[in-house]
């Protein structure tokens, strides 16, 4: 298996797009910790083995640092970190007090450059590598999560900073994700006819399933990608079908 004996670990891996790259590395032969403020529902688990948990909340350093502190203690080395935790609810810029947008921004950016600078000296000892986990709302507008696509937007280009500043010892690359269909999904698209009317609005006829995301990461944290850094990968099933294509009146009828 392409990873044996690497070492990886994913933020926010104990559900939905996170859990389904921790199991992506495990199939492929890695060693895994998931880091989440709470526990999963169940194991993630993939290939007959299972990722180790730690709770930890991303927004405070000294306790990142001290993880991954005991992380290269336990296991010798870090080869990955896949920096996927994030997340917004929908509330409108006039509906929220800087503060509360701020705390999303906290999430979504200063949580993963906390992260990685915690892990870099293992990073750097193993020429490992980090990917991001962005969004298409980074480059498009984002009404209702404004502060979220902010984030992302400034989480691309953090990578690309980095990719520079720690080349040639530790690759940065992103993934740029459209929309996914996880156990949350009802909530932003509704019952199965919704989750299928959404998908259909993709080029290739459905949302992400979390394993198509967690086998791109595994293809950027492995010697496949050796010469990859600083890159930002789409993973939107082809994006979206432009909506001047089904306004125009020309060629209805063919």
């Amino acid at each position: 298996m392409e990873l044996n004996g690497r070492v990886v670990v994913v933020t926010g891996g104990t559900r939905g797009v996170g859990a389904g790259i921790a199991r992506s590395f495990l199939a492929a032969g890695a060693r895994v910790v998931v880091c989440a403020r709470r526990p999963p529902a169940e194991p993630v688990g993939a290939a007959g083995r299972q990722a180790d948990f730690t709770a930890l909340d991303l927004r405070d350093p000294d306790a990142v640092r001290e993880f991954f502190a005991g992380v290269a203690e336990r296991y010798g080395r870090l080869d990955c970190l896949v920096n996927n935790a994030g997340g917004t609810p929908y509330r409108l810029l006039g509906e929220g007090e800087a503060e509360r947008h701020a705390r999303v921004v906290d999430l979504n950016l200063v949580a993963p450059l906390t992260a990685s600078l915690a892990a870099h000296p293992w990073l750097r000892a193993a020429r490992g590598s980090v990917v991001m986990i962005g969004s298409v709302s980074g480059t498009r507008p984002s009404p209702g999560t404004a502060a979220y696509g902010a984030a992302k937007a400034g989480l691309e280009n953090l990578a690309r900073s980095m990719a520079v500043e720690w080349a040639p010892d530790v690759r940065v690359n992103s993934l740029v994700l459209g929309m996914v269909r996880t156990e949350l999904s009802h909530l932003h698209y509704g019952d199965e006819a919704g989750v299928a009317a959404v998908g259909a609005t993709v080029p290739l006829g459905r949302l992400a399933e979390p394993s198509d995301v967690g086998e791109a990461a595994v293809f950027l944290a492995s010697d496949r990608a050796a010469y990859v850094s600083g890159a930002s990968l789409l993973v939107h099933g082809g994006g979206e079908r432009p909506a001047f294509l089904d306004a125009a009146t020309v060629n209805k009828e063919s």
